[in-house]
């Protein structure tokens, strides 16, 4: 009997949402999404990453759900939503269902914070020009993610050179041979390529049950879409309060991705580097994603109206007036 695609017991097992509902989108697709917490509590909106679930966000959200109504969906082909046709896998697609679940849980003029992590930081980027995404959203967190070129800035295959490692990571990203059974190895490999040294135990075994309950299929048609990538314009339009959270031994997405964002996101707030943390950030330390999370929402949601607040400036302005 295979084992569930997420942990069953302890911090890394899924709370009980309060609500579910099933989200439509465009190309047919039937977004599972989770409301947790009171309905009328300040609004966290998070997205998982690549081969990921809603699981994946456990620990977070027993950070947050007491004091705030945290939504959360699966992307396409993963957890609990649908697979689409093979021509329904896109950064497009991505800002396509997240517009949908904020128009959908989200009440007329309520904002949210919202996060991201990996895939999910690159959704973000991706709706970052949408009217839906632009009202709805107070702030974000970008957490262990990229705009541009993953392949080559990848460590997981540490050839010497970017193009040496773009080729190397393209038939890791694109591959469709199964995962197998969870076991002892798959656990050392999986803890190598996504985590850093001193993930615990359960932390690992969590991880390895949500990866590999993602299907190849839909692993590899996203993993296309990853190699691919390019974003940098969505982050150079992401103009609301922005921060950046990356650990220090990330693999999948080094600590090169965060600075570029920084350099390029028209009002980022920090970039906080967590010491020996690997990829999976939400999962190693919960404490400190949820710690940005609910400094976003002190700060963001309960400003003063956008009409009572000078206009923000990117960094060319500032550069501009200093000269």
């Amino acid at each position: 009997m295979s084992r569930p695609g997420h942990a069953t017991g302890g911090p890394y097992a899924p709370p009980a949402p309060r609500r579910t509902l099933t989200v439509h989108s465009s190309g047919g697709a039937r977004l599972h999404t989770e409301i947790h917490g009171p309905d009328d509590a300040p609004a966290v909106v998070l997205v998982h990453g690549w081969t990921c679930s809603t699981a994946f966000w456990a620990p977070v959200v027993r950070e947050l759900a007491d004091d705030h109504k945290v939504i959360l969906y699966d992307l396409r082909g993963h957890g609990r939503t649908p697979a689409v046709a093979p021509g329904g896998y896109s950064t497009r697609a991505l800002a396509d269902d997240l517009a949908a679940v904020l128009d959908a849980t989200l009440q007329p003029g309520e904002r949210a914070v919202v996060g991201g992590h990996s895939m999910g930081g690159m959704t973000i980027m991706a709706a970052a020009d949408r009217p839906e995404f632009r009202e709805r959203a107070a702030a974000a967190l970008l957490c262990s993610t990229g705009s541009a070129d993953l392949p080559a800035e990848s460590r997981v295959i540490p050839l010497r050179t970017p193009a040496g490692r773009r080729r190397a990571h393209k038939l890791m990203l694109v591959s469709r041979a199964p995962l197998g059974p969870v076991s002892a190895l798959t656990k050392r490999t999986l803890r190598y390529a996504t985590m850093g040294a001193g993930a615990s135990a359960p932390q690992i075994e969590a991880c390895a049950r949500i990866v590999h309950a993602c299907p190849p299929a839909v692993r590899s048609r996203w993993g296309r879409v990853l190699y691919g990538l390019e974003l940098t314009g969505g982050a150079a339009r992401l103009e609301l309060p922005t921060e950046v959270v990356i650990g220090t031994a990330d693999r999948l997405t080094p600590l090169v991705h965060a600075r570029r964002l920084a350099s390029v996101l028209p009002d980022c707030r920090g970039v906080t580097e967590l010491p020996g943390l690997g990829h999976m950030v939400p999962l190693e330390d919960a404490g400190a994603v949820s710690g940005r999370l609910r400094e976003l929402v002190a700060g963001h949601l309960t400003a003063p109206p956008a009409a009572d607040r000078p206009p923000s400036r990117n960094k060319r302005q500032k550069k501009e007036e200093a000269a």
